[in-house]
């Protein structure tokens, strides 16, 4: 009876049709639910891109033109999405281009899957063309690093890359692809997606945080980090209502939460509000971290908390349990998906706090708007009264982009995030991030409008993209802020090594001329008051806008001006002599 069973079984396999190793994986990203891979084509994975043609009807592939760009539309695709960016490079100086986007996917936990071309399995071991061993090199940037010899196996390796790169504290995973095993056939079932297992919050940590907010005079919840959601923002709020909580966010996460909303306080990342960073180290006595990990940017180089034991009561609530207790030793560890989290919290009969925080809370969100305020700074060109008219022009969905640099202080300081992923930025603090990020926000979301803020510095850095963008019908606003230098390395400079100013200047094309020969128009402003009339043209430009805001290198920050940064270098180097 076993033998007939066998040769049934063994009839059926055999009936299936043999397929390719590259359209056994596609046909498993599309069974996955991807509706788009990133990607530069290269000859190792020919393979995938003919499984990949096949599943054109369901799967959008966006040609970028660097490696770079493809892996941080990815990642910028994982935060807006919450699903798994895909990301297809060649092997060797494609896998350390896109290593770029890699980096800032496995420090922000951003979901990702990156598929890369491999020699083929005959000739590996020898240093052959392009040959690289991806576990040694992707092995502390990525949740797992593995290599593919045998096509009927795909199904199950990427059925476990999909949840490995979700589960836990979510990040990147990089799969190898030998050249060869995309081209030969073979004969296998298909994955059946499953749900994702989550961890929810036991009774008794719930109890336990009810009784700590009970004895709690200063409290502060704080918001950040992975696998938040819409529904996620909505249960946050709903919480913070009824515990009547002054709610912070983390570096870069200033989305989590209406910023309008009178219980948000501010973030906590570079350059935060004064009061709050005194709050933090002085007077809050119960800390309610929701998702960070408080790294060296959210905490001021690790100097706010307390290490290992914070100053204040503190419960940290993550849904990777090595992330609890790494740095910081938690009064109560909470191993936790944020919204089943807040699921549960919302069960605590709770109003107290509504009246008897409400001086603490008010005072802190009487402080954030006055932050808002634009400060005074040298030139023509006032970036915070521009940030602050984008706030109030554009849409409450638009999304802002950014990379790294000084520019993006004004924007983190004067811009109020009024929905939920608004915001597209690497925690990481990668330049050249926001381009591409913009790009796959624009062609994830059409309806809404997008705006990429880059420095001068940033924007070389994948303004490549363009032709992307171009290519791909994605309308953007690019908006480049001009001072002709590093300026964040300029500042450090001038703050440590006054006056000794080297490999920080920069000589930059015209940059209306540049995007125009990409095919979008744009235009140069020099004033604060031109700024309005060219952002409502931009608004209203098919096939995207870049507007070049020439800034004087002076205004340094919304604080403190180039020479003043100067200035406070020679005191302290006098001070140590």
């Amino acid at each position: 009876m076993s033998s007939v069973l066998e040769m049934q079984s063994l009839t059926a396999r055999e009936a299936k049709p043999a397929r390719t190793g590259g359209r056994i994986l596609a046909d498993q990203l599309q069974l996955l639910g991807t509706d788009t891979v990133y990607c530069v084509p290269g000859e190792s994975f020919l393979g995938l891109l003919e499984g990949l043609y096949a599943q054109k009807d369901q799967i959008k592939v966006v040609t970028c033109r660097h490696e770079s760009g493809a892996s941080n539309m990815a990642d910028a695709y994982g935060k807006l999405t919450g699903k798994p960016g895909i990301c297809a490079v060649t092997r060797g100086p494609g896998a350390t281009n896109a290593s770029n986007g890699i980096h800032t996917a496995f420090q922000d936990s951003t979901p990702m899957i990156v598929l890369i071309g491999q020699v083929g399995r005959s000739m590996l071991d020898r240093e052959a063309f392009q040959e690289i061993d991806y576990r040694r090199m992707f092995g502390q940037m990525a949740k797992w690093v593995v290599q593919i010899d045998d096509p009927r196996r795909i199904p199950e390796y990427l059925a476990r890359a999909w949840k490995t790169a979700l589960s836990g504290r979510p990040g990147p995973v990089v799969l190898a692809l030998p050249e060869d095993v995309l081209t030969e056939t073979a004969v296998c079932e298909n994955l059946r997606p499953t749900p994702l297992p989550k961890a929810a919050p036991a009774p008794d940590a719930i109890s336990s945080l009810e009784q700590m907010l009970k004895k709690a005079e200063k409290p502060l919840l704080v918001l950040g980090g992975p696998s938040w959601s819409q529904a996620c923002t909505e249960k946050a709020l709903a919480f913070a209502e009824r515990t009547g909580l002054p709610v912070a966010t983390t570096f870069r996460c200033q989305d989590y939460i209406d910023n309008s909303h009178e219980n948000y306080v501010g973030v906590i990342g570079i350059a935060p509000l004064p009061k709050l960073r005194k709050r933090l180290l002085e007077d809050v006595d119960l800390l309610i971290a929701v998702g960070p990990r408080f790294g060296e940017m959210t905490t001021q180089g690790y100097s706010l908390l307390g290490i290992p034991t914070p100053r204040m009561t503190f419960v940290h609530v993550h849904p990777g349990p090595e992330e609890l207790g790494q740095v910081y030793q938690p009064n109560l560890s909470i191993v936790s998906d944020p919204e089943l989290f807040f699921d549960t919290a919302n069960l605590i009969e709770w109003n107290e706090g509504t009246v008897r925080w409400a001086d603490w809370r008010q005072d802190q969100r009487k402080d954030y708007i006055s932050f808002l305020q634009p400060t005074d700074v040298p030139g023509p060109v006032n970036m915070g009264r521009i940030i602050r008219h984008l706030t109030s022009a554009m849409p409450a969905d638009t999304v802002i982009s950014n990379g790294a640099g000084n520019y993006t202080v004004w924007v983190h300081r004067f811009h109020e995030h009024l929905a939920y992923r608004t915001q597209l930025a690497p925690t990481s603090g990668s330049m050249g991030y926001s381009v591409p990020a913009a790009i796959a926000a624009k062609l994830q979301a059409p309806e809404r409008e997008v705006v990429s803020i880059a420095g001068d510095g940033c924007f070389l850095m994948t303004g490549q993209e363009l032709a992307t963008a171009h290519q791909h019908g994605a309308d953007i606003i690019y908006i480049v802020v001009n001072n002709g230098m590093y300026g964040t390395i300029r500042m450090h400079q001038e703050r440590h090594h006054p006056a000794h100013v080297i490999a920080t200047d920069l000589v930059n094309p015209d940059f209306v001329a540049y995007a125009s020969s990409f095919g979008i128009k744009g235009e140069r402003v020099e004033t604060t008051g031109a700024f309005p009339e060219a952002l409502q043209r931009a608004r209203s430009t098919k096939g995207g806008y870049l507007i070049e805001i020439v800034v004087d290198p002076e205004a340094l920050t919304p604080t403190q001006s180039l020479s003043a940064a100067r200035v406070q270098g020679e005191k302290t180097l006098a001070a140590n002599a």
